[in-house]
């Protein structure tokens, strides 16, 4: 108010003030009298910031000749600029017509010149975030905050740098801007766009509501109310927000670029596809919707045309990162193997294919197979899988960066992506349940026409998990039961929420998939199809709910936190804190904790600790008792110091192998990446010649890493003894794929299975490979007599 005070009498020849006045006037969309003012300050400086914003001011509003005729001759009289604020301009400028390398030469002479200068460095990160380099984006808003922690530009240049890797604080950052400028219409509209994404619909409208007051004609807000309009089947607001916009700006095919991008971030990527291309039919220069088509595509599976789109975008802006890391990652995906079987399209790193391609395309196909039949769906079209060994390739193909901190696996419908064994440490990841998972997101996509919302998806595909195997579900339970004594439990109304929070992922998705298994057991599993379809009808989630089970989600929500009572009763009670601390400075701690354990036999974290103490002081027989008290409390607990570890422990030093081996299957029904565990399994097993508990911990070794030698050789010999010759040739055969340490017996062995599975033609081969190596085999020279005959 103060400044348009101040402005309000301004004379014709004052230029800065000019320039202010028309800044002020297109914040709120009275860009014609903006026009006017600027247009009259360029008559006076033509070649100074008037020019500037009367050619931004051209391009929004789609009169791109005469945004040039503006923007062109600052540039011209470049050799003549020097100072700080001169080359801020020229890089504005330079970025305006597409001149991205001179625009970033132009910020960087400036930022030399005045390094902390807040206005400079967020200029430079505003080009490096169109960019998509949000990493050296974020690095220069935070230079200019340093600066001055007021400047409200920067703050939301930091939002925008988060917005994909951490929503809420980008929300945050966000937030902070609008506290220094309540009309930064930027920070209103990410936030839309943020709490629409997590289904907050009512905070999406206040910020769009918000946005419309302070500039009704902003072009991103009118798409961005398209865009919803488009998601909730409302065409003929859709359409007339689009007219709205096309009205201001003829050319502007962001408008279907924005609608489109959004529409994706709600997984119906077909729509995206032909939405963007009615973009690029009203902007066919427009290399960030060609960027943005060529990741729809992907998403799609049509890599080959994804490729065409992606190179076109390059050849206009080379400097965008995104466009450039999706293009080289099809150029290393081309050199995948591809295996067709039945509906599966599965591509493998050239290294990991004889591996993976015993195990990633058999499990695929039984996921498939499973849940296609639970849900009575026929799949028409092909699902192409990509796994990748290395991380940043598989979140490349995902969302074109790095990244993607803590994902291990994506599905967008027909597409689905994943990491490797191999990307991870051995131990640390389960890529089998992680497949089984992203197969069943195919069918929900698929059912719910791709509106299935997130807390429903990712419900079924974790509830789906534990329905394959028991033991890939466990992970969570003991902190879930936590989190329901410390009252932490997401509401649902606000779980879908819950996956865009870091803090509450992780227990966002087993929240969902025990709302799931609660549907089911009160409901049947029928009710999880008409839920889909209604989704795919279009319903909002009350809706559906009315539909398929006659409730709305509050009563859904009564109904869950009275069962969630009933099943995590006993785990919440013994998993309550006991403050011991003080208790145990002084005196004697096992006598201490011995009295305690006594006083409060319902406490897990007491007989464990009274456990773990008499373990370590040696006194082996008294832990027995009190570490299988601790088991019974709660009979899930995993890792190296839970009971059943402990347990195993002290029957292996008493010399009760037996026991130990009984232990430690135990545990890995508890704890299925506990490589561990297996392998001393596999040890004892081995000691004692026990080849039930072989087969138990060679399986779950080869599971976890399928890429270590050892364990298929012992699993094929075993199959061999069984006369399961069919496993033994594959296992065999992953052994031989993965280096093993004696070559010339594992193709003996192959050779082996072969012939006892009459297919003398591959044994002889085999055994032939064998002798190659090594001439005077008698075991392999056998083997070939005897395919011979």
């Amino acid at each position: 108010i103060e400044i348009e005070r101040l402005i309000k009498d301004l004379t014709p020849n004052d230029v800065a003030g000019s320039v202010v006045k028309a800044r002020i006037l297109i914040r709120r969309g009275d860009y014609e009298e903006a026009e006017q003012i600027l247009t009259s300050a360029v008559e006076i400086d033509p070649i100074g910031e008037a020019a500037l914003e009367l050619g931004l001011l051209m391009k929004l509003v789609g009169r791109e000749s005469e945004a040039v005729a503006s923007l062109k001759p600052i540039l011209a009289a470049a050799r003549n600029q020097r100072t700080d604020i001169e080359l801020l301009r020229l890089g504005r400028a330079a970025q305006a017509l597409g001149q991205y390398r001179s625009a970033n030469q132009y910020f960087r002479r400036a930022a030399s010149l005045a390094p902390g200068d807040p206005a400079i460095n967020t200029a430079w990160g505003e080009l490096l975030l169109e960019k998509h380099n949000n990493k050296d984006a974020g690095r220069s808003f935070q230079i200019a905050l340093s600066s001055d922690s007021d400047w409200a530009p920067a703050h939301l240049g930091v939002a925008q740098s988060l917005r994909d890797e951490n929503p809420s604080a980008a929300i945050e950052a966000a937030k902070q801007s609008l506290k220094i400028d309540k009309a930064l219409i930027g920070a209103h509209l990410l936030i839309a766009e943020l709490a629409y994404d997590d289904g907050r619909s009512k905070v999406a409208e206040a910020s769009l509501v918000r946005a419309f007051e302070i500039n009704p004609l902003d072009l991103r807000m009118r798409s961005l109310r398209a865009a919803i309009a488009y998601i909730e089947g409302r065409p003929d607001d859709f359409q007339s927000e689009v007219s709205r916009v096309l009205s201001i700006n003829p050319q502007y095919g962001n408008v279907y670029r924005i609608v489109g991008a959004q529409v994706a971030r709600h997984y119906r990527f077909d729509e995206a596809v032909t939405l963007v291309n009615r973009a690029l039919a009203l902007d066919p220069d427009n290399s960030q919707a060609q960027s943005e088509l060529g990741m729809h595509l992907l998403r799609t599976g049509d890599e080959d045309a994804a490729r065409v789109v992606l190179k076109r975008s390059f050849e206009t802006d080379p400097f965008n990162v995104i466009t450039f890391n999706l293009l080289k990652m099809l150029d290393a995906v081309e050199e995948f193997v591809t295996i067709h079987r039945d509906n599966l399209i599965v591509r493998l790193h050239p290294d990991e294919a004889n591996v993976l391609g015993e195990y990633a395309v058999s499990l695929a196909g039984d996921a498939l197979k499973t849940l296609s039949n639970r849900y009575g769906v026929v799949l028409k079209d092909p699902i192409l899988i990509e796994i990748f060994p290395r991380h940043d390739d598989f979140a490349v193909r995902n969302v074109g960066l790095p990244g993607m901190v803590g994902a291990l696996g994506a599905c967008f419908g027909r597409v689905v992506t994943l990491d490797s064994p191999q990307a991870w440490p051995p131990g640390t990841f389960n890529w089998q349940a992680t497949l089984w998972h992203e197969m069943a997101h195919v069918i929900t996509l698929h059912m719910s026409n791709n509106r299935v919302p997130r807390w429903l998806t990712e419900g079924i595909s974790v509830y789906e998990e534990r329905l394959a195997n028991s033991a890939w579900g466990r992970g969570m339970e003991m902190a879930f039961a936590q989190a329901l004594n410390d009252g932490a439990i997401i509401k649902l109304r606000d779980l879908n929420a819950g996956f865009a929070q870091p803090q509450t992922i992780a227990l966002a998705y087993y929240e969902a998939s025990l709302v799931v298994e609660h549907l089911v057991e009160v409901y049947g599993e029928s009710v999880l199809h008409e839920l889909l379809r209604a989704y795919g009808d279009g319903l909002d989630t009350d809706t559906a709910l009315v539909r398929a089970a006659n409730i709305n989600l509050d009563q859904l929500q009564e109904t869950f936190t009275k069962a969630l009572t009933v099943r995590f009763d006993a785990l919440s009670k013994a998993l309550r804190t006991f403050e011991i601390k003080e208790l145990l400075e002084d005196g004697d701690h096992i006598q201490t904790l011995r009295s305690l354990a006594l006083n409060h036999p319902e406490n897990y974290e007491l007989q464990l600790d009274l456990g773990q103490a008499l373990y370590g002081a040696g006194q082996l027989d008294e832990a027995i008792d009190v570490l299988k008290g601790a088991a019974q409390l709660i009979p899930i607990a995993s890792g190296p110091n839970s009971p059943h570890a402990l347990l195993a422990d002290i029957a292996i030093k008493q010399g009760r192998r037996d026991e130990a081996m009984s232990e430690f299957a135990t545990l890995l029904d508890h704890e299925y990446t506990g490589l561990e565990p297996a392998r001393r399994l596999a040890a004892l097993a081995e000691e004692t010649d026990t080849a039930e508990y072989k087969v138990l911990a060679y399986s779950r070794i080869a599971a976890i890493d399928p890429f270590d030698s050892g364990p298929h050789g012992v699993l094929g010999r075993l199959a061999v003894e069984r006369g399961d010759y069919d496993n033994a040739i594959r296992e065999f055969r992953v052994g031989l794929a993965t280096g093993p340490i004696d070559t010339v017996v594992a193709y003996t062995d192959l050779a082996e299975a072969y012939l006892l599975n009459r297919q003398t033609e591959n044994a002889k081969r085999e055994a032939l490979l064998a002798l190659e190596l090594a001439p005077s085999y008698e075991r392999a020279q056998e083997l070939l007599l005897r395919a011979i005959q």
